[in-house]
C-alpha cells in the first residue's frame, strides 16, 4: 500500500490511481535496493522483472483516456533529488555491459543506432517517476496521473522499453553463454538526451492546450 493511501484511508485500493501509484512505488523501492549491489548476481534478472512490471503500469496509463491537470501551473514539488550517485551505482553494477545500441524511433526511415547506458536509463526513469510521486503524496492525484501519463509517452516509456530490450538481450547472452561483441562506432559523447528543462517546457505547452489556455500564455512548471 502506498504512502498516499496510508495518509488517506478513504482512498479505495481498487481505484486506478492507487493501483498505478502502488506499481510505481514498488518499482522505485525495488530498483533502489538493487542499486545497493548487495546481490550483484541477481541484479540483471531482477531489473528485467521490475522494468517489465513498470511497463505494465505504463501501458495502463497509455491506454487510459488523457488525464487533464487541475491547475494552470504545475505546483512546485521542491528541489529535484540528485541522481548521480544512483546512476554511478548502476553503472558499476552493470559494467561492462552497461552500454548498448538502440534505434530511437522505429517509424523514422533509416534510423541509425544510437548509444545508451542502462544506468542512465534507470536513473532517468526513476527521476521522472519520483516527480509524479511527489505530486501524488501531496494529494495532487490528477497532477500525478497527468505527469506519469505525459512522461510515459515522452520519456520514461520509450526509455524503459529500450532498457527492457537491452536487459532481455543481456540475460539471453548470459543464459546461452554467448559472448557480447564490442559496440564499435558508437560515440557516447555525441548522445543527445532530452533534459528535464526540455521535458517541462513541452509539458507546459501540452498543459496549455489541454486546459484551454490561449496560445502565447506562458506555462511555468513551478520547479526550481
Amino acid at each position: 500500500m502506498s504512502d498516499a493511501t496510508l495518509h488517506n484511508p478513504q482512498m479505495n485500493p481498487d481505484d486506478f490511481s492507487v493501483q498505478i501509484a502502488d506499481q510505481i512505488e514498488s518499482f522505485l523501492v525495488a530498483v533502489t535496493e538493487v542499486a545497493k549491489g548487495d546481490e550483484p548476481g541477481s541484479a540483471i534478472p531482477f531489473l528485467l522483472l521490475e522494468v517489465s512490471q513498470l511497463l505494465l503500469a505504463g501501458g495502463r496509463l497509455g491506454a487510459h483516456e488523457d488525464f487533464v491537470p487541475v491547475e494552470r501551473y504545475e505546483p512546485d514539488t521542491g528541489p529535484e533529488p540528485d541522481m548521480d550517485e544512483l546512476r554511478e551505482r548502476f553503472a558499476v553494477l552493470l559494467e561492462p555491459a552497461d552500454v548498448y545500441s538502440e534505434v530511437f524511433d522505429p517509424y523514422v526511415p533509416r534510423s541509425e543506432p544510437v548509444p545508451h547506458r542502462i544506468s542512465d536509463d534507470l536513473a532517468d526513469i526513476i527521476s521522472d517517476l519520483r516527480h509524479g510521486m511527489a505530486h501524488y503524496k501531496a494529494g495532487r492525484v490528477a497532477e500525478a496521473l497527468w505527469w506519469w501519463q505525459f512522461s510515459y509517452f515522452n520519456t520514461w516509456g520509450p526509455t524503459a522499453s529500450a532498457a527492457l530490450r537491452a536487459l532481455q538481450s543481456l540475460l539471453s547472452h548470459i543464459r546461452t553463454g554467448s559472448p557480447l561483441e564490442e559496440l564499435d562506432g558508437l560515440d557516447l559523447d555525441a548522445e543527445a538526451k532530452t533534459d528535464d528543462g526540455s521535458l517541462e517546457e513541452e509539458a507546459g505547452r501540452v498543459m496549455a492546450a489541454e486546459i484551454g489556455i490561449p496560445l502565447g500564455v506562458t506555462i511555468e512548471s513551478g520547479r526550481s
